[in-house]
């Protein structure tokens, strides 16, 4: 069951980057700027949750999904 509970203020886009063992993701999010606090960026429930999967997604290395949603990228180790 979906709510329609979003946070008052101005929206912003912004590129969030998601990161798992093998990918980094940069997924594009919609933030939100409250009147009364304008010192940071929020993010809403739907956001999180989303960010959440394409996490969940990334682990299980899903890139038809990934793809899907933003720029998958190759995470590389550091030596």
């Amino acid at each position: 069951m979906k709510t329609d509970m979003r946070i008052p203020g101005r929206r912003v886009k912004r590129t969030r980057l998601v990161q798992s063992a093998k990918y980094v993701v940069a997924v594009e999010v919609e933030l939100v700027i409250p009147p009364d606090d304008r010192g940071e960026p929020c993010l809403e429930s739907e956001t999180v949750q989303l960010l959440r999967e394409i996490k969940e997604h990334a682990d299980k290395k899903d890139l038809d999904w990934l793809t899907k949603r933003g720029k998958v990228y190759a995470a590389m180790p550091s030596n």
